[in-house]
């Protein structure tokens, strides 16, 4: 797993608890982007790369809590691993159940933060792969005409050729001229893989996304 291309986003009114925690990410080869606050976080202008947010849950100003909360607003998939020295489990309970990936208590060993930090990079990674891949899937789609559109939906449904040319009172050889065209267009070589990535474009997340 190559993490050299990684990035981890600190979020701390601490300083020298910022400075800690980018020397250790930094020790293990991660670029570490440190902010003093949720604002200047909100304001800032990220890499467009694989990351994760190391964030402290009570700051001035704005809360850990309430940055989450507006990244969720916003559609952000960074994965957050929360830290704190004065969480409750109220926090703790709100905080997973808002996607994050782990919340951790202060003191905490330098490895256990490590390990999270890999497995969230990783989780992001794939989520970013995802998300550019439904957005590629979604530009197929919209390259297709209203009719090769109503062909792909009754292919996909498992229809035969003269089924579709029944219900769209066409021939079936002007059927098989759009499938082979909506093929071409989704660059699909296959039904079975065709039918994966229409699924794929119709999954409450991609509708999300």
């Amino acid at each position: 797993m190559t993490m050299t291309d990684a990035a981890v986003f600190v979020v701390d009114d601490d300083p020298l608890v910022r400075d800690s925690l980018a020397q250790l990410i930094r020790s293990i080869g991660l670029t570490a982007d440190t902010f003093p606050s949720a604002q200047a976080f909100l304001e800032a202008k990220l890499p467009d790369q694989p990351a994760c947010l190391v964030l402290d849950i009570r700051m001035a100003g704005m809360s850990g809590l309430d940055l989450q909360d507006t990244l969720l607003k916003r559609g952000n998939i960074l994965p957050i691993i929360f830290i704190t020295g004065h969480g409750t489990i109220p926090m703790s309970v709100r905080a997973m159940k808002a996607g994050a990936l782990d919340f951790l208590m202060k003191p905490f060993e330098d490895q256990e933060l490590i390990d999270l930090i890999y497995l969230a990079i990783e989780k992001n990674r794939q989520e970013r792969q995802d998300q550019a891949e439904l957005k590629t899937i979604a530009q197929r789609l919209e390259s297709l005409t209203a009719r090769e559109h109503d062909v792909l939906v009754l292919v996909t449904a498992g229809k035969l050729n003269k089924q579709i040319a029944f219900k769209l009172d066409i021939s079936e050889n002007t059927v098989k001229t759009h499938r082979a065209r909506v093929m071409r267009k989704m660059e699909t070589e296959s039904l079975a893989e065709l039918v994966r990535v229409t699924e794929k474009a119709h999954t409450p997340s991609a509708k999300n996304k």
